[in-house]
Formats: C-alpha cells, sequence, structure tokens
C-alpha cells in the first residue's frame, strides 16, 4: 500500500492501518516487573530526533523516507514538542475562528469542495522526523508495535522504507504494527507531520495552533499470548456495603495458557486469587462479591488493584498485567439529583488545558503532580479535560488522588456555526464527518474506560448538535451505561434534547436563568461545564452560583474557566528579560489576544489572586460534600 496526499483532503480517511483503540493497562514480562513498574516490554523512542521543515506540502522531501537518504540537511528536534516552539514556524492563538481564517478561503460543505484544500495547502506545513534504532533485546522475535501518543494533526508512518500507516485525531494514542518490516538492528523510521488535515475542523479548540510529536513515542513488544484489552466492571451496593468486580479480557496469539487473576484490597492484602486456562481470546473473569468494601470518592480514593499473570502450559511467566480501580457508583435519582455512592455529588471543578509555559502542551510529569497538588490545596475537587484526551499518567493521577473527571472527547467545530449560519455546523448530520466523530468516541472510551475517576463522558465542546453527536451519545451509553454522558452543546438545537446529554448545561448561565430552571421541577440536573470567566478581576460573583448549589439540590456545581493562562516564556525585545507572552505578542495574525489568560493560575504556575475566592468558596461546598457522606 502506498501512502495517499489527498486523505489530507477526505474527512471519511482519519486511520490507515492504525490499530483498534484498547484498555491503557501497562504490561511486564513477568512479576518482578510488575511490582516494580519497569517493563521490559516497552522502550521509548523520545528524545533527540532529525528534523526537517517545510512551509507547505508543495516544499516537502518526497522520498525522505527510503532507507540510505542522505540527513546531512536535516536539524535536529526534541521529542516530544511542538514545532513552534523549536522556531520553525509561527506561533498563534485564535479562539473561534480557524488559523487560516482571512488568509485562505475552504469549504467543508462538501466532499468534492474539499479537493486539494490542504494536500496542496499553501498554509500546510509540514514536519519531517528521521531516527535510527536498533530492537532491545527483550524484543527481538516478539510482535512489535509503535505508540504515538499525541500528534498534531496528521502522520503518516513508514519503517525501512515501507509505508505503515496514518492517522489523525492530534490527542488520542495511535498504535501500529512494525513487524513484518523490523530488523534487529539499524531500523530507519520516518514520521511526516501535517500541520492540516480535515482533522481541523474538528479541531478548532479556544488554545495555541501547534503541531508536531508533542506526547512520548514508544516501542512495545507483545509476549506469545498477551492481554490485549481489559474493561473492569466493578459494581457497588451502597445499602449492603458490597461490591461485585468481573472482568472481561481479550488476547491476542496462542490461548493455551494457563491465567492466574489476583485481586488485592487497598490495604494490599489478598482477598482473592482464581486459575483458569485460557479457551478463546475473549473470556470473563467473576471475581464475585467483596464484603465490607471501602469506596472510592474525593474524600477517600480506596483503589483495590488486579493482577493477571498468564503462563505457558510449562509454568512459565509470559506476562503480568497490574491495574488499580474503586469500588463508586454514579447515578442520577428519581429526583434528578447527581449521586455518588449514594449521596449528593457537587463538583468543585475546574476546566484544565494541558499548558507549560516552557514547552505549551507537551508537559511534564511533575507539572501534572503539581497542579494535582493545587487541586487538593484548594478543594477542587474535578476536572473538565477541555477540549480533548490529556495525557494517560493525568487520569491515573486522577484515580490515586480522588479527583473526579469530565472526559472530553477531542472535538470541537465553533468556527463552523458561530457566524450565524447553524446550519453548516459540524460534525452535523450527515455521512460525511460521522465515522470522524465516532471514531474520536470510540478511542477516548477504549483507551480511558478502565479509570474510576472518569464519572462523565463529554462529546465534546461547543459543536452545536445534530445525529452525529446524538450517536456518539448512543455509543456511550450503550456500551458504558455506568456512567453519565454530558454535552452542553445540545442547548442550542433543542431538538435534540431528549437524546442527547443526561445534563442541562449552559455556557455561562448566569445565575438568574439557572436559578429560574432550577425553580420548574427540572427534568435533568444542571451542571455548569464552564463558568465564572476567570479573566482579569474575575470570579468574584462565585458566591451567587455557591447560594445556588445549597439551595437547590439538582444543582450540581460546575467548571471554571478556566485553571491555568495559556502563555509562553518570551524574551522581551526592548528590556531583554523573560517575560511571559499571549496571543498577538507573536505578531500573530489571526489571533485572540490575551483572552488565553484566563486562569486561576498564571502561566508559570503561580495563584492569581481568585485562587483565593474559589478556596474560600469551594471550601464551604467541600465541607457541604463532606456532611452529605457522613449521613
Amino acid at each position: 500500500m502506498e501512502a495517499q496526499l489527498s486523505w489530507l483532503d477526505d474527512p471519511m480517511v482519519y486511520r490507515v492501518n492504525a490499530l483498534e483503540a484498547h484498555s491503557d493497562h501497562s504490561f511486564y514480562a513477568n512479576e518482578k516487573e510488575g511490582v516494580n513498574h519497569d517493563s521490559s516490554l516497552k522502550h521509548n523512542l523520545s528524545g533527540e530526533w532529525l528534523f526537517h521543515y517545510a512551509d507547505n506540502p508543495m516544499q516537502r522531501i518526497k522520498k525522505f523516507y527510503q532507507p540510505g537518504f542522505n540527513l546531512a540537511s536535516f536539524d535536529n528536534i526534541s521529542v516530544p514538542s511542538h514545532i513552534e516552539l523549536n522556531g520553525y514556524a509561527q506561533n498563534q492563538y485564535i479562539n473561534i475562528q480557524y488559523p487560516w481564517s482571512t488568509k485562505v478561503q475552504r469549504s467543508f460543505d462538501k466532499k468534492e469542495s474539499l479537493k486539494n484544500s490542504f494536500s496542496k495547502g499553501e498554509d500546510n506545513s509540514v514536519g519531517e522526523y528521521a531516527r535510527y534504532f536498533d530492537l532491545p533485546q527483550s524484543f527481538i522475535g516478539k510482535r512489535t508495535h509503535i505508540i504515538f501518543e499525541g500528534a498534531e494533526r496528521a502522520i503518516y508512518l513508514w519503517l525501512n522504507g515501507h509505508f505503515i500507516g496514518y492517522a489523525e485525531d492530534s490527542f488520542a494514542p495511535h498504535e501500529f504494527d512494525l513487524t513484518p518490516y523490523l530488523e534487529d538492528k539499524n531500523n530507519y523510521l520516518a514520521v511526516e507531520v501535517f500541520k492540516y488535515s480535515t482533522a481541523a475542523y474538528l479541531e478548532d479548540q479556544d488554545m495555541f495552533s501547534f503541531f508536531g510529536l508533542f506526547r512520548n513515542v514508544e516501542l512495545v513488544a507483545w509476549p506469545d499470548t498477551h492481554l490485549v484489552d481489559l474493561f473492569l466492571h466493578p459494581k457497588l451496593s451502597v445499602s449492603e456495603q458490597e461490591g461485585l468486580l468481573t472482568c472481561d479480557l481479550k488476547l491476542s496469539g496462542n490461548i493455551s495458557r494457563q491465567l492466574k487473576c489476583e485481586l488485592y484490597d487497598p490495604d494490599n492484602r489478598l482477598i482473592n486469587r482464581q486459575s483458569c486456562l485460557i479457551k478463546q481470546k475473549q473470556t470473563s473473569v467473576d471475581f464475585g462479591r467483596v464484603s465490607a468494601v471501602k469506596v472510592w470518592d474525593n474524600h477517600r480514593p480506596n483503589l483495590y488493584r488486579v493482577v493477571f499473570k498468564v503462563y505457558d502450559l510449562n509454568g512459565t511467566t509470559e506476562e503480568v498485567v497490574h491495574y488499580e480501580f474503586g469500588f463508586r457508583k454514579i447515578r442520577i435519582n428519581e429526583e434528578n439529583i447527581v449521586q455518588l455512592n449514594g449521596q449528593r455529588l457537587i463538583i468543585n471543578g475546574v476546566n484544565r488545558h494541558e499548558w507549560s509555559a516552557k514547552k505549551g502542551r507537551a508537559i511534564s510529569s511533575k507539572e501534572m503532580r503539581e497542579d494535582i497538588q493545587t487541586f487538593r490545596d484548594n478543594y477542587i475537587n474535578a476536572v473538565r479535560t477541555c477540549h480533548y484526551m490529556d495525557q494517560d499518567y493525568w487520569y491515573f493521577l486522577c484515580d490515586h488522588y480522588g479527583i473526579y473527571v469530565m472526559a472530553e472527547n477531542n472535538l470541537e467545530t465553533h468556527g463552523t456555526w458561530v457566524g450565524g449560519h447553524p446550519e453548516e455546523n459540524l460534525p452535523g448530520s450527515g455521512e460525511l464527518w460521522r465515522g470522524m466523530a465516532l471514531d474520536r468516541a470510540k478511542s477516548n472510551f477504549e483507551w480511558l474506560k478502565n479509570h474510576s475517576s472518569i464519572l462523565m463522558w463529554s462529546l465534546g465542546n461547543e459543536s452545536y448538535a445534530g445525529d452525529n453527536l446524538m450517536l456518539m451519545d448512543q455509543f456511550y451509553h450503550t456500551h458504558d451505561p455506568e456512567r453519565l454522558v454530558h454535552y452542553e452543546g445540545v442547548s442550542r438545537n433543542p431538538a435534540y434534547r431528549s437524546r442527547i446529554s443526561d445534563f442541562e448545561s449552559g455556557m455561562y448561565m448566569p445565575p438568574e436563568k439557572a436559578s429560574e430552571y432550577l425553580q420548574q421541577k427540572p427534568d435533568k440536573p444542571l451542571i455548569f461545564c464552564e463558568y465564572m470567566h476567570s479573566m482579569g478581576n474575575s470570579v468574584g460573583g462565585l458566591a451567587q452560583y455557591v447560594s445556588l448549589i445549597q439551595k437547590y439540590p439538582q444543582d450540581c456545581g460546575g467548571f471554571i474557566w478556566d485553571f491555568i493562562d495559556q502563555a509562553l516564556y518570551a524574551r522581551d525585545e526592548i528590556s531583554g528579560r523573560k517575560v511571559l507572552k499571549y496571543g498577538g505578542d507573536f505578531d500573530d495574525r489571526p489571533n485572540d489576544g490575551a483572552f488565553s489568560g484566563d486562569g486561576l493560575l498564571f502561566a508559570d504556575r503561580m495563584p492569581k489572586p481568585a485562587m483565593q475566592e474559589v478556596r474560600y468558596y469551594y471550601q464551604k461546598l467541600d465541607q457541604l460534600n463532606y456532611k452529605h457522606k457522613l449521613s
């Protein structure tokens, strides 16, 4: 198969040879590796790569992926990072409009109108990455995959001159099988990253427009028998203080193997052990009842642990899998009150972009841990992952520290409908954009489905409403009836209100309007997916919203916009000092100026005065939350 540049122009082509999304569990070659969280079946390819930048597809080097290509003209670039922050392209901050607005005319209504739109786009920058690698000794003879954890916006992949695959969706992991073309030594890996494809129409978030390999790249080796997918189903009976656990497993390779399963409580005590002979590639394990269960919530993030061990028929360990989870139950009761573990749930939330003043969205694990600590210090108990999948590590941190997550799809199309023509919205109701939209919902669900911190799925942000969003809603409710589904954009098109979202949700709904809704025996609980826009001397009206939460149990709180400023360190041309710069400070056109500066923290993670107000009122709600749990 040959790579086709025309895929950039086709909304119906968004993955070629990319493997299906699956659970995000880690796997190890033996028990010692599992205990130490150090797998010989993973190999990090992040670091220094060779790199060539082209202003557009016509100027790119077309055959650089061929083995033996002379790379002497290539520069070095760090992976992960953004191409713009390495000095190759223009930094640009935009809110609603698309990055090419006022510069390039593009149409998205028909497949024909998209032809050559990006494949011959003069503004479509290209990053060409290359590197050589040897297989680790522990990989030799095993099936080997490569995983790109985040790549904006569309990527083509070759190994040793052979085309491997293509993928879109900037914030979902993409996995490809390298096995047929692998050598033990001196493998030549080539990746072409395009700033724009039709996927850009679904990624119109309020943020800096970057591209490149901005998250880790790693190799993984599959043993002869590999646990490909794990779906945990912990059930909680609040009245009986009892848990139930079943697990659905999907395996690949040789299935004539012995499987041993263990369940540990939060104090690391073994409470269940069983074994069976694997007879088919899909199987279920029933751990039965767990008595005196310790529940998972913000104040008590108790985590149980399952361990799966695969042995060959001689008793040799082939693979070990660990996963931590909590017993908790999220539901809407008969009075349309959101409950967690049988008690009213109040969300003290923030919207959080992944952000570093030094590295943009290529943030570090240290910065993530700092954010969690800020949450805990200021009684923030929930986060909306605006408006995409975050790095996987973030969800594990939320599991461990009891942070409630609204896990949002990588979907925003604000620029397609805000100009007074809502009938032109994407993803709309037609087939042209349906597959791409549903694929994003599936990836979000499959990778993240085992995280106890995720209480709600969110279909996306500011994408109006239509049949395709309705189908995304149906997908989540069908595949995961134990969680709730949110989507605010249905408020723009009330005809879909009964078919999309378990919540009433309005963008920056005034307290008066919220009060009016809550007084009328609401048929859905109310949640503020965005409120208290934290720009300038803001957040002073939080008391009004808190009083509504205290008065009306159908009001379950919300998420402040937003957690951290989007600004970048740069040198001031006059003083020579390092300063924080916002949209427009980089001579970017068009831009939305300092509108990127609406966080409770400055971009260097220094709290703004508004955080004091949040801490004061969120502490009051936290005490109300805690009283419910004790009652």
